[in-house]
C-alpha cells in the first residue's frame, strides 16, 4: 500500500471553545465564525473546507487555490 505524504495537524477550532479557534475567516463575509476541516476527495486531494456559520458560505480550497464546487465535486467522483 502505498504512503500518502502527511500534512501538518491543525487543531480543531470550536464555536464552544474560543481558545481554539484559528485565524479562518469567511471568504465572502470574513466572518471568523466558521467550521473548517481538513480532508481527502475521493481522488486523494487534500483541501481544506470551510463553512460560513453567519452567511452559510462554503468553499474549499488546495494548497492555498480555491476550488469550484463543481471541480470538489469532479475529484469526488468514484471511479467504477
Amino acid at each position: 500500500m502505498a504512503r500518502s505524504t502527511s500534512r501538518p495537524s491543525v487543531p480543531l477550532g470550536s464555536l464552544t471553545q474560543r481558545d481554539s479557534l484559528d485565524a479562518a475567516t469567511c471568504a465572502a463575509c470574513s466572518s471568523s465564525r466558521v467550521t473548517q476541516l481538513s480532508m481527502k476527495l475521493t481522488d486523494g486531494t487534500p483541501v481544506d473546507f470551510v463553512s460560513c456559520h453567519l452567511c452559510g458560505h462554503r468553499s474549499w480550497t488546495h494548497e492555498g487555490v480555491a476550488l469550484d464546487v463543481s471541480d470538489v465535486l469532479e475529484r469526488s467522483r468514484k471511479v467504477r
